[in-house]
């Protein structure tokens, strides 16, 4: 494949990506896509969120574990206090500020897996949300 060719197919992947997200949701996905340096994949974005991972702390070995199976409705942190829907489309305001966004992978991130999430599986993860 010619590398014209693999910049027109990044940008297509890159878009329909975009196309999942609200307008207030395009700068971070913008960001997110962009730092991966390949298309993001909702589908790669969906199996990190529901795997068990191993290396963070032994209560939160999955995303799920605080944010449910059903995206669409609330979670709860390991302390009981009630977090909003993940899903875009049952939580607008969901992945609308960056440093907010951020903030929560860091956290998240380190305590799922024990260690930073790296660009690619973060843009993974924001595709998987703005497609729910």
């Amino acid at each position: 494949m010619s590398l014209r060719a693999k910049l027109l197919a990044l940008a297509v992947c890159s878009l329909a990506t975009a196309a999942f997200a609200g307008p207030a949701q395009k700068p971070v996905v913008d960001h997110y896509t962009a730092g991966a340096g390949g298309a993001a994949s909702a589908e790669r974005g969906r199996a990190f969120f529901t795997a068990t991972h191993t290396g963070g702390k032994p209560d939160t070995p999955t995303c799920t574990a605080c944010h449910g199976t059903d995206l669409k409705a609330a979670g709860k942190t390991r302390a009981g206090k009630p977090i909003d829907p993940m899903a875009v489309s049952a939580n607008p305001r969901r992945l609308t500020d960056l440093a907010e966004t951020e903030k929560w992978f860091g956290r998240n991130c380190d305590s799922v897996l024990g260690r930073a999430c790296t660009p690619a599986e973060k843009a993974d993860v924001v595709a998987y949300l703005n497609g729910l």
